[in-house]
């Protein structure tokens, strides 16, 4: 929600951001008369429904949620590696831009190469079940203090995002890690065995193992936790905004839209809209966090400072592109495969009481 997204990133990430399930307020009267038959007549099927925690078959809902997720990661995967390689090089040292790089990377290291590290990368499923989880839940547990859509969603989002970055960092760290191999020596700290590159065929997560082996023996177990408060800084504010966004862009895609335009295609706008003015605001510390994770820095303060005075203001937006080419998609997919998802995980008694 790093959607990011990222990478988050997916979330999600786990992005990495996810569809709403909130009311659009569509014809402009207050929620308080939804009981009305006037307000019924004006609602008639412009309201999206609510599909709440409590109306899901939680065993449907993880089984398809996991395949969903697994499918979107891997679709978007190779634009995050470049994202990542971006922001972590030297001014233009390596590559000129997000199309400079895909077509070296292809070029230089194969179809392999845009997927490095991908195979530890999944296991931010579980951080992203856990971000799916922990929004649903505290949005019901808002909703007793707050109607408000916007607070809901905002506190929702933001405590979602802190619970699936406490899983995600130390799995990013590693695959972070991994994505920079094959490029010049002075962008990572960490490089793999030559054992590991050429000859024999790898074992299955044998690079990974090489890694953790090197970040423990050099920063002990704080090593994997390395840019855990600038990916906070990052992502939470990310996912708090990418929902107030989606609100506003749905609401005003409504009033434009004609009265019998189906739910889920106003959602599916909305959602990259959102994503890519969440990735816009947030992306300087997103540049942050990931020298901070690749270079070993400790402090996101002076990392921020020697950033701007190597490369200026511009070092803010480096890998925004690719930011926005993977989280624009992952949010439209997101949305309409998480809408899909709780469509599909409904108890069975109330599938024909949800209009679509």
């Amino acid at each position: 929600m790093t959607f990011e997204l990222s990478d988050n990133e997916i979330i999600h990430t786990q992005g990495s951001a996810k569809a709403d399930q909130g009311w659009i307020k569509m014809t402009g009267r207050n929620q308080s008369d939804e009981g009305s038959p006037t307000a019924g007549r004006m609602q008639q099927k412009r309201n999206i429904q609510i599909i709440e925690w409590e109306d899901l078959d939680k065993r449907k809902f993880y089984s398809f949620g996991v395949f969903m997720t697994m499918t979107i990661r891997a679709t978007v995967y190779p634009a995050t590696l470049i994202r990542t390689r971006l922001q972590v090089q030297r001014g233009k040292s390596l590559y000129s831009g997000t199309f400079d790089a895909f077509f070296k990377i292809l070029r230089a290291e194969g179809v392999q190469g845009l997927y490095r590290g991908f195979m530890v990368n999944t296991l931010t499923l579980i951080s992203g079940q856990a971000y799916i989880t922990t929004y649903e839940l505290v949005r019901k547990y808002v909703s007793q203090y707050s109607e408000d859509n916007t607070v809901k969603s905002l506190v929702a989002g933001g405590m979602a995002s802190l619970v699936a970055q406490s899983i995600t960092v130390p799995i990013d760290v590693v695959s972070q890690q991994l994505m920079m191999q094959g490029q010049g020596e002075h962008l990572t700290r960490f490089r793999l065995n030559s054992n590991t590159e050429t000859g024999k065929p790898k074992k299955v997560f044998g690079q990974t193992r090489n890694i953790m082996g090197q970040i423990f023996a050099a920063d002990g177990f704080r090593g994997f936790y390395r840019g855990y408060v600038a990916s906070l800084l990052t992502y939470i504010p990310n996912s708090a905004v990418w929902w107030p966004f989606y609100h506003f862009y749905a609401e005003q895609l409504s009033q434009l839209a004609p009265s019998d335009c189906p739910h889920l295609i106003l959602q599916a706008m909305a959602g990259p809209l959102a994503a890519a003015t969440a990735s816009t605001v947030t992306n300087p510390m997103d540049v942050v966090r990931a020298r901070v994770q690749v270079e070993g820095r400790s402090s996101v303060i002076e990392t921020f400072r020697q950033l701007i005075k190597e490369e200026g203001g511009w070092g803010l937006t480096k890998g925004l592109s690719a930011r926005i080419i993977s989280s624009t998609p992952t949010a439209l997919v997101m949305v309409v495969g998480y809408e899909t998802l709780k469509k599909l995980s409904l108890r069975p008694e109330l599938v024909d009481s949800r209009h679509w």
